[in-house]
């Protein structure tokens, strides 16, 4: 399949809004992690996450327009605006049947939902807003998006638990890659810092307790793990082809050369413990990429600090990656501003992308002691390296395995 372009990226994440303050604290390797305070979590088995309180600084959008919509509808409208300003693109001048948004979230808008379901029950149906329909479901921010800029061509929302925008991310570049469309917004959003949606993601299994010490709580792969700290965010790309991208003498900041996803289908919420699924992901991605194993100069981990999950994910890069597995960089720079869930991948692509035009690898902070030896864990601060090509692993409840290749343009 054809290799597509990266010309514009946009992020959202409790490191930082915009690109240039995100990049800056990752490779300062410093945690972003706290007690959550905006609302009363102290009953809550993990009361911590990252989390994003200026939002509306490095708001465009109407007062109007805030009343109607949730916090991941907002994220993915600011984070969309910055890649379009990033690529140098004026939507107006763009054909809107030509335009496609591909978007991934895990659990959609809660925050608007329970504010509104609380006054349903105190009020009554006089007390709910109209827009309560339009503001929570996973497909807002898409709807969102495409009303604010006119966009009317193809677009989905993909829902498939942590993996769900880097799937989003493979599934517009295939759509780019037949002729459907001349450019695509793609990525992900989530706000799981809400009362409801907090409790949902502590049933989850795999949340930290450790409270008392929020910046060292999230350690994926150290042996004193004990769970992913959810976080909030967004980030969006501007993605089209490489023959678009010269035309417009656009600068080209990577290319998705290749993607694959695959199922374990052993649990509906634990993945299988040999990695053998993701394994095969990760091959056939590479073989989508036209690549060996050989080529990869780091890898981006999915980490989600629970010793099924970690264990199976070494487990799958030593299978494909043989005795190389100890030479190539891997890092999990979530672990400084939290996992945020179905915004995960997309965020991790704009992280690699970075790290790419850097030269330097950023870190995974905490990871003091691996549990599992054989990998070239970049731990504590950012390290000097050439990245050429890289691959970046996404995985979800029930054993999803998302794998994308991307290159240096």
């Amino acid at each position: 399949m054809d290799k597509i372009a990266i010309t514009g990226i946009g992020v959202v994440a409790p490191s930082g809004i915009g690109k240039r303050q995100f990049w800056a604290n990752i490779k300062s390797a410093r945690s972003f992690i706290k007690e959550i305070t905006r609302f009363d979590a102290s009953k809550y088995p993990s009361r911590i996450a990252g989390q994003i309180d200026d939002l509306e600084k490095y708001s465009h959008i109407s007062e109007r327009l805030l009343k109607k919509i949730d916090a991941f509808s907002h994220m993915a409208l600011i984070a969309s605006e910055m890649s379009l300003q990033d690529a140098g693109i004026d939507i107006k001048n763009e054909d809107p049947s030509l335009v496609g948004i591909f978007l991934g979230n895990a659990i959609g808008g809660w925050l608007y939902a329970e504010t509104e379901l609380r006054d349903l029950y105190i009020e009554g149906r006089e007390g709910i807003s109209p827009y309560m329909a339009s503001a929570w479901f996973p497909a807002a921010p898409q709807g969102q998006v495409s009303i604010y800029y006119g966009i009317k061509g193809f677009s989905k929302t993909v829902v498939s638990d942590r993996a769900s925008s880097l799937m989003a991310l493979g599934y517009a570049r295939k759509v780019l890659a037949k002729n459907k469309l001349n450019m695509i917004l793609a990525g992900g959003m989530e706000a799981p810092v809400t009362p409801y949606a907090l409790l949902c993601c502590n049933t989850y299994g795999a949340l930290s307790k450790n409270n008392s010490n929020p910046q060292t709580a999230y350690r994926p792969f150290d042996e004193d793990r004990s769970g992913c700290v959810i976080g909030e965010g967004s980030g969006v790309v501007v993605m089209e082809s490489i023959e678009r991208a010269k035309s417009r003498r656009a600068k080209i900041m990577a290319l998705i050369s290749g993607y694959t996803a695959t199922c374990d289908g052993v649990d509906r919420i634990n993945c299988a413990s040999d990695g053998v699924e993701l394994a095969r992901a990760i091959k056939e991605a590479l073989l989508d990429a036209k690549i060996a194993a050989s080529d990869i100069d780091y890898i981006s981990l999915d980490g989600l600090a629970v010793d099924l999950w970690d264990n199976s994910e070494v487990a799958a890069i030593k299978s494909v990656f043989g005795d190389r597995a100890k030479d190539i960089p891997v890092s999990c720079p979530k672990s400084m501003f939290g996992n945020l869930l179905g915004a995960s991948g997309a965020v991790d692509l704009i992280t690699t992308i970075l790290a790419m035009e850097n030269n330097l690898v950023p870190p995974t902070i905490n990871l003091n002691n691996p549990a599992m030896q054989g990998l070239n864990y970049i731990g504590k601060e950012a390290r000097e390296h050439k990245i050429n090509k890289a691959l970046i692993i996404s995985r979800g409840r029930g054993g999803i395995n998302a794998v994308l290749v991307i290159e240096k343009a």
